[in-house]
Parts: structure tokens; C-alpha cells; sequence
């Protein structure tokens, strides 16, 4: 039997939606593995993270809450998942693969003597020994590797948007505080915190994407204004590129839908002039609707689109534009 545990990270409005993700691979593994799914949640005082993980049927929800914990500050965290992980010895231990999974990860796996392995999308668990394929992107998102590595826990971060949200399904964990020593003896200080405004593609309910077939810069400001008429009307609506468009310089890396930039699954993806290379499909196929614009009827984007219309998209936009601005 093996556990599976996740770190539940929380930010000011609450869970981070990658967390739900983690809890349905978590579930699946655990049942593989004929094991329990666990979740930890660290804060000051994370309670009300705790509680709403307990709506989620995990066999058990953990909180660790010191004031030391306020904030993100790695020595502090590492030296308590540390802990968390010895006391609850679980055979599988998950992040997001985030800024904080970035930063301690490496350094967890070293204090526990195993394998970490970041930025998977998909982890299987192998039915002849009962240990993980971690499968993830290599040589800058050209290839797929499967690994199986040694040691335990096995440690892996796991991209955003690989997985589908778990939903509450009325049955109620059971939430139990560990009592650890928080060890505040740091070589790091945080001095100041500033907030930085990125965009933030796994957050639109609408991504409307361009590629190479915008032939200028300028191009991109009707996906600009097809954005901002949805979200005039209450849509969170966002542009993204695929990545020729972040190489040549016109839009930011934050903007790149893909393998090397960001996985998604909106309710609506609009792909303007993308011909559908395998790095940007695999970040986007989960979208619920997917709708191709491309003169091109030969590209692979349109083998996964619901609708496609290979027409001008310089004559398409603007009509779009215009009848939403009269229907919504």
C-alpha cells in the first residue's frame, strides 16, 4: 500500500486552482497504488484552506500552522515538508509545478535521498512494480520522456491544467493539525514583497490566440478588441500567442500557449492563424471548445478544432466583433 500526498498551496484568494488538479491525480494514483490520498496545507494559519479541502473526499486533510510559516520563506517550508514527509511517509508526494515547487523541490529530494522529477503531464503508475512513469517534456518541448526513477517518496511536480478540477462530492475528510518544530534559524530574510502583473493564460474562461499567420505585430490588436468585448461583458478574456510570435519579440514568453509556455483548458480557444505544431496542441486540446481560423484547410489545428472556418481572419474578426457587441 502506498499514500499519495499533495501540498495544497493557498494564495490570497484562497486554493490555487492547480490544487483541485493535484487531488484527482491524487485519488487516481492512491487507488493504484490501494493506498490513501493525503493533503497538506502550511500557513499561519491555514484553517479555512483546510476546511474547504475536507469537501473533497481525501482520506485525510493536514495543516501545519505556525506564524513562521506566514508568506513563503524556503528555508522555513523545506525544513517543515521535511518533517511532514517523515511523519506521514507517503510513497507519492505532489506539487504544482510553481515558483515555490521550483525553489525546494530539488532541495526536498536531496534531504530525503530520491529522485524529483518537475513539470510532468501525465503520471501513471506502472502495474508491474508499482512505481510512477512520469512523463514530461524534453529538449525544449520536442520530445515526450517517460522516466521511472529510484528512491522514495517519489517526488514530482505536475504542470497546470494537466488534469481535469476535482469537485466536491459531499463527503467530508477529517482535519488534523501536526504539530512540528518550525525551525526559524534562516539564511534567507525577505526584505520586501513587490507584486509584479502577469498574465496569467490558466485563468481566462476565453483565450483568443494568434500565430505566425498574423503577418505584423499590429494584427494583434484585433484579438486586443475581441478580448475587451468580452469582458465588457463580465467574460474573463485573455490573448495569447503560440511561440514564433514570443521569438520575434511580439508579445511576452507569459503569453505563449504550449509545451514551453503554458498548459490551458478555457471554455473557448480561438486559434488565429496557428497551424497547430504538437508543442502548442498538447497546451491547449483540453479547451472545451476549440474554434480554427486558417486559410490554410490542411493544418493541424483543424484536427482538433470543433469549428473551423478557413477564411481571412481580417474578414472574420470584425464581423465577430460586431454581432457580439449586439447579441451579448
Amino acid at each position: 500500500m502506498g499514500d499519495v500526498l499533495i501540498l495544497a498551496e493557498v494564495k490570497e484568494s484562497g486554493l490555487e486552482k492547480s490544487t483541485f488538479e493535484l487531488i484527482t491525480l491524487a485519488k487516481q494514483l492512491a487507488k493504484e497504488l490501494e493506498g490513501k490520498a493525503l493533503s497538506i496545507v502550511l500557513g499561519k494559519d491555514p484553517t479555512e484552506a483546510g476546511q474547504e479541502l475536507r469537501r473533497f473526499a481525501l482520506d485525510s486533510v493536514y495543516k501545519v500552522q505556525d506564524p513562521a510559516l506566514e508568506g513563503f520563506v524556503p528555508e522555513v517550508w523545506l525544513n517543515t515538508l521535511e518533517q511532514v514527509i517523515k511523519e506521514l511517509r507517503p510513497q507519492v508526494f505532489l506539487m504544482t509545478h510553481s515558483p515555490v515547487a521550483r525553489d525546494i523541490l530539488p532541495r526536498l529530494g536531496l534531504r530525503l535521498n530520491s529522485t524529483v522529477t518537475m513539470d510532468c503531464v501525465e503520471v501513471k503508475v506502472d502495474p508491474s512494480d508499482k512505481r510512477l512513469l512520469r512523463k514530461k517534456p524534453i529538449y525544449g518541448g520536442n520530445a515526450m520522456a517517460v522516466l521511472k526513477c529510484k528512491g522514495t517518496p517519489e517526488i514530482v511536480s505536475l504542470r497546470k491544467n494537466s488534469y481535469p478540477m476535482a469537485q466536491a462530492d459531499g463527503q467530508v475528510s477529517e482535519l488534523k493539525e501536526l504539530t512540528l518544530k518550525i525551525t526559524k534559524d534562516l539564511v534567507t530574510q525577505v526584505l520586501e514583497t513587490k507584486k509584479r502583473d502577469i498574465v496569467e493564460l490558466d485563468k481566462a474562461e476565453v483565450i483568443i490566440s494568434g500565430g505566425r499567420g498574423l503577418a505584423e505585430k499590429e494584427e494583434f490588436s484585433q484579438l486586443e478588441q475581441l478580448a475587451a468585448v468580452l469582458e465588457k461583458k463580465g467574460i474573463k478574456a485573455m490573448v495569447g500567442c503560440s511561440r514564433p510570435i514570443v521569438d520575434k519579440g511580439w508579445m511576452s514568453s507569459d503569453r505563449q500557449v504550449g509545451l514551453t509556455g503554458t498548459m490551458v483548458a478555457p471554455n473557448v480557444y480561438i486559434a488565429i492563424g496557428i497551424s497547430g505544431a504538437i508543442q502548442h496542441l498538447v497546451g491547449m486540446v483540453r479547451s472545451k471548445k476549440i474554434i480554427a481560423i486558417n486559410t490554410d484547410a490542411g493544418c493541424n489545428m483543424f484536427k482538433v478544432a470543433d469549428y473551423g472556418l478557413t477564411e481571412d481572419y481580417k474578414e472574420i474578426l470584425p464581423l465577430l466583433i460586431k454581432k457580439l457587441e449586439e447579441t451579448l
